[in-house]
């Protein structure tokens, strides 16, 4: 009989872990962080939850990864008196924290928890073993899971105010969701308070900290638009966060709902995982889209600011409940990131980037890789640019107005919940008074990739697409020899590049900045008629065409090397540095240049291996000197710490990077 009763308790305490949302609405989180050792990158937290049983149950628990807990309180919150439990049982399973109590349909409890973590994940130290002043700490939760650092939930559906307030050296700018409404300066730390209003999932909790300014502008509607950055890039703003205004007064009078947080704050950061994170009120970002105006021509950060944006009411306003509905985020993010691009750079710049993304999503039909957009295991190409695409194609279908009208009606009616696709299409039917069944099947529901539908569609809306897929040199003919002169797009001179490399022209050389670019990169075998034209493109505003110009230069012309290195000497590139690294490269290896400097140099190139610099940097220092051979013991031992680098693509490029050179 005990053997029965101990099953049937573990029965209803697994099924309550597994379904709590169903049991337990959580509605308020205050939470203290205190940071112990950024070394060892421990921190400490007190954190009191408050939450409304809705169905009787014997457990709660909450998400939370190798935390030692020192204190379990649980006070049950009255009408005239609150309870304290005494004696509460609790099980700390390494994963979660579980509360055993019998609790009671309408019961309002606080929960409060004092704990130690040392995170895997999630909460990220940079820089704080390295004699290096741009130290930070940030988070990602999405992916990664807030619980690594926060008891909290990972089933992003029990949607929680948070209120964050952040201890830390007063030295550094503390950021996270919400507004500061409070700083408490002590002796050497100051305690940052910031307050949500509203509830959001707890993957979009976020902190950033570091040594920061910031620049503040203010929407149509007046939200402050905090915009971070690091002192030495002062002159960097106005090109980073170009238009940033611009799309946020688009996107609310385009979404048709003010925005619905207190402010709206980006932060730059050292070895992002990502292009950025929509967290809610506070886009992180990687500082490797801080550029200045000859940057922003190849490399900004304009897509990105608007994609992010467009999350705070696509995906942080309205949350999707699992996977299978992941479109509802990142389809509308690319979708209303793409309209916001429109509003700046034009109709055909809208209609090009949708033939594109047309263009991604048949070469992964081609591979048999297409899913449905309804599969949560799809690509990101699906989620987002056949989603965005989707998007397009059901706006034209129901027309412009009912398009907008369920939009709105979709988010005021769903906002700060979890939806489902077909919370969305319920709406657009009712805006339409079209039954959108078939257009679900095919669009939604299908695996396969219309492609001659799609192109179709942009063929017969587009004049600027048709051009392009009309004009073909692919045979070449005479009239192709005068297009590159012509009064064609340059996206459809860049294709012909593409197929006539061997015909440039002098005259062709008078193009825009993209079509000389592309000359740059494709034309491998520079005629000696084409050298003095060739020679200008080293001074052309595009840090890749001059990186393309350097190299082409350097290797069609040997005897010339020396003259194009003075050059370019002092140019860095981007935040890369990918003019430097080639620039270095190249002279380490050209015999007559500065022979006196090799070990200056070597050195420094060397030294861009080393963790104080970002990933993408000694991602390029390492392909450089694995190219000539020269990946010695320093290089090798930066190389085996990159092999353990938190970000995963860095590090799967360092292993395959290591076993090549040891092969």
């Amino acid at each position: 009989m005990k053997n029965l009763i101990l099953l049937s308790f573990l029965s209803v305490c697994s099924i309550g872990v597994a379904q709590q949302t169903e049991y337990v609405d959580f509605k308020t989180a205050k939470v203290d962080i205190i940071f112990r050792d950024l070394v060892k990158k421990e921190i400490e937290g007190l954190i009191t939850y408050e939450f409304v049983v809705i169905r009787d149950i014997d457990s709660v628990y909450l998400d939370a990864k190798n935390m030692e807990f020192s204190k379990v309180e649980l006070r049950e919150v009255g009408v005239h008196v609150d309870v304290l439990h005494y004696g509460i049982k609790s099980k700390n399973n390494s994963n979660q924290i579980i509360i055993y109590n019998e609790f009671k349909k309408g019961e309002v409890y606080e929960l409060v928890l004092k704990y130690a973590a040392k995170p895997k994940k999630a909460l990220y130290f940079i820089d704080w073993k390295n004699e290096n002043r741009n130290k930070q700490v940030w988070t990602q939760g999405q992916g990664k899971y807030t619980s690594n650092w926060l008891p909290s939930i990972d089933d992003m559906n029990d949607k929680i105010e948070f209120d964050l307030s952040i201890t830390f050296d007063s030295d550094y700018e503390v950021v996270a969701n919400g507004k500061l409404i409070n700083k408490r300066i002590s002796k050497s730390t100051t305690t940052w308070h910031y307050d949500m209003q509203k509830p959001m999932s707890s993957y979009l909790v976020a902190l950033v900290i570091g040594k920061y300014d910031k620049k503040v502008e203010y929407s149509k509607s007046g939200i402050p638009l905090e915009m971070y950055f690091y002192p030495e890039d002062s002159l960097n703003v106005e090109p980073t966060y170009r238009y940033t205004k611009q799309m946020f007064d688009f996107l609310e009078e385009e979404i048709g709902i003010p925005y619905p947080w207190q402010n709206y704050k980006q932060v730059p950061v050292k070895d992002f995982l990502y292009a950025g994170m929509e967290n809610t009120s506070i886009t992180i970002f990687s500082d490797g889209f801080v550029v200045d105006s000859i940057g922003f021509v190849d490399k900004n950060y304009v897509n990105v600011n608007a994609h992010e944006l467009a999350h705070q009411w696509f995906g942080d306003l309205v949350t999707e409940t699992s996977g299978t509905h992941h479109w509802l985020q990142e389809g509308f993010a690319t979708y209303y990131a793409l309209l916001a691009e429109r509003d700046i750079f034009g109709e055909d710049y809208y209609y090009w980037r949708l033939y594109e993304y047309a263009q991604e999503l048949l070469d992964q039909e081609r591979r048999g890789a297409s899913t449905s957009l309804l599969n949560p295991k799809s690509s990101s190409t699906t989620f987002y640019k056949k989603g965005c695409l989707v998007l397009h194609i059901l706006r034209d279908k129901v027309g412009d107005k009912a398009f907008r009208v369920a939009v709105k009606n979709y988010l005021k009616k769903h906002q700060f919940k979890n939806v489902e696709t077909n919370d969305f299409i319920v709406e657009v039917e009712k805006a339409s008074g079209k039954d959108l069944s078939q257009f679900v099947k095919e669009w939604l529901s299908e695996v396969r990739f219309n492609y001659e539908k799609v192109e179709e569609i942009l063929y017969l809306s587009s004049t600027f697409v048709k051009q392009y897929i009309q004009i073909d040199c692919e045979n070449y003919t005479s009239k192709c020899k005068d297009y590159l002169s012509s009064w064609i797009s340059d996206e459809a001179k860049i294709k012909v590049i593409g197929q006539i490399p061997g015909h440039i022209k002098k005259k062709d050389f008078k193009n825009s900045i993209k079509v000389r670019q592309t000359i740059a990169k494709l034309l491998s075998k520079i005629p000696l008629e084409l050298k003095e034209d060739y020679e200008s493109l080293l001074d052309d505003k595009s840090y890749l065409t001059i990186e393309a110009a350097l190299f082409g230069l350097w290797n069609n012309f040997p005897e010339d090397q020396s003259k194009y290195l003075q050059k370019t000497k002092d140019i860095q590139g981007f935040n890369d540095k990918n003019i430097r690294i080639l620039w270095l490269t190249l002279a380490l290896i050209t015999g007559d240049f500065e022979p006196e400097n090799e070990t200056l140099y070597f050195n420094e190139l060397e030294s861009y291996t080393s963790p104080k610099y970002g990933f993408e940097i000694r991602q390029n220092a390492f392909s450089y000197l694995a190219w000539i051979s020269s990946c010695g013991t320093r290089c090798q031992e930066n190389l085996e710490q990159a092999t353990k680098h938190h970000n995963w693509r860095f590090k799967k490029f360092a292993k395959e990077l290591k076993k090549n050179i040891n092969k």
